[in-house]
């Protein structure tokens, strides 16, 4: 049962506010730029997701005003993004447009569950190969899905996006593809140049507005984007066939893993950036942000529209040009509100090869070459990790390529402490006594865990011609079940073979798990459990003269 208190730090309060008084300037100047530059974004990402360019508006007002309200970042930005296009073009494909609202729902849900639960930092466990290799494979597939736009030829729904790119360029028919490669052209020049001539002027928009002009003055006979209503749909549950509702589950899951990872990801980073006045975007509630973006996802979906995250880049943007509180966001939501209400018209007419020559020049700079040359000059396991969770990225689905870029770092990490764990035989020091050459010591070094535990116990069960075996576990940094029942398998293999066993140094933190896991158990005697190196080597050295004694 959620406590007051708890439901309280999900809420909005005057705290996410403070400070208003004295940035609602720039708050309204940061939401009017980053409203500017949404709006292609926004009908981009319907458009190239198979929903349609008023599902894009729709969802970057609704989802972006919920929240920029209910979020748990002060700067982020929320909308339809890039990598949420990538997964709901195949379920676009298979169960149609009209079954996103629902996904868009479900998924929602799914990611206020996760919020509540306090899930929210656990992204801090991806390791940085994963999250830029997701991020470079994901630029890949959004520059591909705008072959078709580019090309001015239908998208194959259903095909693999390097398959479909291929096909649609080979379908291209003249004069069609010459005007629309123009276009392309021409944006992304616009885009490269517009920044240079002033840092001011918002590239994209302006690029959208000279090629849009330029088709209208040349009557290109080119796709537009056609009609956009006038207002926003009232709010309604979408119509649930219960039939199709098991096949939406596993989509909607991945689309709220996908939600929950990128919205954190945007969030951390926006609250690391720094705006114009030199202090950084500030601290967020992991937890609430996925609350937050939940939330907005739900309401997308009861408005016709399509499941949102935190945008990285709109949200970037929004700390560069000022933003200091929620205003912004709030802001940003309501300009392109206005939009809807009093431009819809002039809209419509876009072309749609405009759109696709935006999201390719947006994919070319979602990794930059310096953050690629980074990793693979890191470390060999960090470059294939990188490259790994790209190529999967690419060639199969998202949220398989996360889980296999985990699992392949966390298998390399493993196999990195397993390397730093052994097995090292030392002397005895000091003056030497007779019987010294059959006691043996061993020390422990690193973590004792099950990816080491195997090779500990082979060096050690190897060893011959002794009595007495001291191992030394004081180096011994991590133990797990794993490495403490290899523990009890060596000291009952040298105990068989008539090797007394003496282990020095169990750590405090490991005593409990050496005792329930039964490597007390498993010595000759109680007492054979030692705290210093000198009173073990006395005792073996005991046990090694009273087997002399009886032998003799």
């Amino acid at each position: 049962m959620i406590g007051l208190r708890t439901l309280r730090a999900f809420l909005p309060s005057r705290r996410d506010y403070d400070g208003l008084r004295s940035s609602w300037k720039s708050d309204l100047t940061a939401g009017i730029t980053v409203g500017i530059v949404a709006l292609p974004l926004a009908l981009a990402f319907g458009v190239s997701s198979g929903v349609g360019a008023e599902a894009g508006l729709i969802t970057a007002v609704v989802a972006g005003l919920v929240a920029a309200v209910m979020g748990g970042s002060n700067v982020q930005v929320s909308g339809p993004t890039g990598a949420m296009v990538v997964v709901l073009a195949p379920v676009v494909a298979s169960h149609g447009a009209g079954s996103i609202p629902i996904v868009s729902l479900l998924a929602g849900l799914m990611v206020c569950a996760l919020g509540i639960s306090g899930l929210g930092r656990a992204v801090a466990f991806i390791p940085w190969p994963v999250v830029e290799g997701f991020t470079l494979g994901i630029a890949a597939i959004i520059f591909l899905q705008q072959v078709p736009l580019a090309t001015g030829t239908e998208g194959i729904p259903g095909h693999n996006t390097l398959v479909a790119a291929v096909e649609s360029a080979s379908g291209a028919a003249l004069p069609t593809v010459l005007q629309t490669l123009a276009v392309v052209a021409g944006v992304a020049a616009v885009m490269f140049v517009a920044p240079k001539v002033h840092k001011s002027l918002p590239a994209s928009l302006t690029a959208v507005l000279l090629a849009t002009l330029a088709a209208e003055i040349l009557h290109l006979d080119i796709p537009r984007i056609g009609t956009l209503p006038h207002s926003l749909p009232a709010p309604a549950v979408p119509s649930i066939d219960p039939a199709a509702l098991g096949g939406l589950l596993m989509p909607a899951v991945s689309i709220a893993a996908l939600a929950a990872i990128e919205s954190l990801l945007s969030a951390r980073v926006a609250a690391g950036l720094v705006g114009p006045d030199g202090r950084p975007g500030g601290r967020y509630s992991p937890d609430r942000e996925l609350s937050g973006q939940g939330l907005a996802s739900i309401a997308a979906g009861l408005f016709g529209g399509m499941p949102a995250t935190g945008a990285i880049a709109r949200s970037a943007v929004n700390v560069r040009s000022g933003a200091r509180t929620r205003l912004a966001a709030v802001v940003h939501a309501l300009v392109l509100l206005a939009i809807i209400y009093l431009a819809a018209g002039m809209v419509g007419r876009i072309p749609l090869a405009v759109l696709g020559g935006v999201l390719m020049v947006t994919a070319t700079r979602m990794v930059s070459p310096q953050t690629v040359r980074a990793i693979l000059r890191s470390t060999r396991s960090d470059a294939a990790v990188f490259i790994l969770t790209a190529l999967i990225t690419v060639a199969f689905d998202l949220i398989v390529a996360i889980q296999i870029g985990l699992a392949a770092a966390a298998l390399l990490t493993l196999r990195k402490f397993a390397s730093l764990s052994g097995v090292r035989r030392e002397t005895i020091t000091g003056a030497a006594s007779a019987g010294d050459s059959r006691i043996a010591i061993f020390r422990l070094d690193g973590a004792m865990f099950f990816g080491a535990a195997e090779r500990i116990l082979q060096e050690i069960s190897e060893v011959k011609d002794i009595q007495v075996a001291i191992i030394r576990l004081s180096q011994v940094r991590m133990l797990d079940a794993t490495g403490a029942h290899a523990l009890v398998e060596v000291i009952s293999a040298l105990e068989l073979r008539g090797i007394t066993v003496l282990l020095k140094g169990v750590q405090p933190e490991h005593l409990e798990l050496v005792t329930n896991v039964g490597v007390i158990r498993s010595l000759r005697h109680h007492k054979h459990l030692f705290t210093s190196l000198p009173a073990a080597v006395e005792h073996a050295r005991s046990h090694v003269l009273r087997n002399a004694a009886a032998t003799a």
